[in-house]
């Protein structure tokens, strides 16, 4: 194996005094600017951490509003918040406000621009004080790298969140390539000066937060690690200060995000980076998309066997919230049993332990081990402009490397079987004029994904496969 797991002097570095910093608090943090959670008759247990640089007391699980439930199949749209059940919306805000967490992560992108505005109106029947709003720029395409429409999608942002003030305020996705006007593509460094830095965008944010429409200014961080980099060398000699930033982490990516992803880095050098600068981490993708929450039967088997009381999912948010330097770690629950199940993890958090950290590196080699592609269905990469479902067909690949059904050989007694479901899955989740087969290698999509997939070549790679099981092949 190439990594060998932590000594105890190392796990202890990372993640020993997050016991210290996981005191329960109140439900409803009316006070949570104060550094001092209020007393409740309906207190709740939701373990806490305080950000250093306001005294923020923050619910360790924070609400990430990327998938919003949608109203029930043949519903009319509704004329305000389109397709998205703002009736739920609201009970799981309310739900999530009466346990304790209280910091609400959106961006203008987010569920075909609505996210903001579906935020916006749960939250705003409730007490300013009483949560935290985590917005993004996401200045994406080209005509948006100038400062005016920058600024003008913020100033919207703040519309659409019914507020006079942002609490977090991040530089969006950090570190993703992309295209200049006259299609030449560039590296995430160069779009990252583009974006943020050459157009005097986050001179102006720094102005805002002086201002006070803006309490925390960050950013978040996917792909080009020399963004990374460049946005931290700001931070060091005093040109920006970051008063928190945003990384993948957990147990998959700690040691094997750069195996996986090839261009991208490991989560325990991310983490360590912003821990040598005490500038707090909010954690994104806990689940890496779900994958931490769907695992093979039989490595589903282990967790259950090591601890019967516990869910597959929340191993993986224990590990994600147990290092101390993490303020709040996001999780997308779209749905009111999800939301549920997280809070119960969290009331308190139960910290990973050394023993637990080593059992679960030994997971994340087996997982490793599937060759799953690390697809956390974003949907930055669509639409294609050829129509493909990418985000579906790795899901059906994943699927069934999971459920044992990619059949590799006709001489197993299985084959049969596992040939016909791949193939019948197949065609019944992705219609076959959105297949991989009708990959043209545009590669407009590469640039857009955050876990730096080569999209055209593992479409190729899934394309041949294909043919082969409808060829009978006996390889892969």
């Amino acid at each position: 194996m190439k990594h060998s797991y932590m000594n105890r002097r190392s796990f202890l570095k990372y993640m020993a005094g997050a016991t210290a910093a996981t005191a329960p608090a109140a439900a409803l943090v009316t006070a949570c600017r104060s550094g001092e959670a209020p007393n409740r008759a309906d207190s709740s247990s939701m373990t806490t951490r305080v950000n250093p640089n306001t005294g923020d007391v923050v619910s360790l699980l924070g609400y990430g509003m990327m998938r919003l439930p949608q109203l029930p199949e043949g519903t009319p749209d509704d004329p305000v918040t389109g397709p998205f059940d703002q009736e739920m919306i609201n009970r799981q805000v309310d739900y999530a406000l009466e346990h304790g967490v209280n910091y609400f992560d959106t961006a203008p992108v987010y569920c075909r621009g609505l996210s903001e505005r579906c935020t916006g109106i749960a939250l705003k029947r409730h007490p300013r004080d009483s949560y935290f709003i985590a917005t993004k720029l996401s200045n994406f395409g080209t005509e948006q790298w100038e400062l005016e429409p920058s600024k003008a999608m913020f100033e919207n942002s703040l519309k659409e969140l019914q507020t006079d003030y942002v609490d977090y305020l991040l530089l969006h996705s950090t570190g993703g390539g992309g295209r200049d006007t006259d299609g030449k593509e560039l590296s995430g460094l160069d779009v990252c000066q583009r974006r943020f830095i050459d157009n005097g965008l986050t001179d102006w944010l720094v102005e805002q937060k002086e201002k006070g429409r803006i309490r925390n200014l960050g950013f978040s961080w996917h792909g080009d690690y020399r963004a990374f980099e460049l946005l931290l060398r700001l931070h060091d000699e005093g040109r920006y200060h970051w008063d928190f930033v945003q990384i993948e982490l957990n147990y998959l990516d700690w040691f094997y995000a750069n195996e996986i992803n090839g261009s991208n880095v490991d989560a325990v050098k991310l983490y360590d980076e912003l821990q040598k600068r005490g500038i707090p981490a909010v954690i994104m993708e806990p689940l890496l998309g779900g994958r931490l929450a769907s695992l093979n039967d039989d490595i589903a088997a282990e967790l259950k066997q090591r601890d019967p009381e516990a869910t597959i999912a929340s191993w993986a948010f224990r590990f994600a919230g147990t290092p101390e330097g993490v303020l709040t770690v996001l999780s997308g629950m779209t749905y009111m049993e999800h939301l549920e199940e997280n809070v119960k993890t969290y009331s308190p958090l139960k910290p990973i332990t050394e023993d637990d950290h080593e059992f679960l590196m030994h997971i994340a080699e087996e997982i490793f081990g599937q060759k799953e592609i690390p697809c956390t269905a974003c949907q930055y990469c669509m639409p294609c402009p050829y129509g493909l479902d990418i985000p579906g067909i790795f899901a059906h690949y994943n699927k069934c490397i999971k459920e044992g059904n990619t059949p590799q050989s006709s001489g197993s007694p299985a084959y049969r079987r596992q040939r016909r479901a791949f193939l019948v899955g197949y065609d019944r989740s992705v219609p076959r004029l959105r297949q991989a087969d009708h990959c043209i290698g545009c590669n407009q999509c590469t640039s857009h994904c955050p876990q730096q997939i080569k999209i055209p070549r593992e479409l190729q790679r899934i394309s041949d496969y294909v043919e082969q099981l409808r060829r009978y092949s006996t390889t892969l």
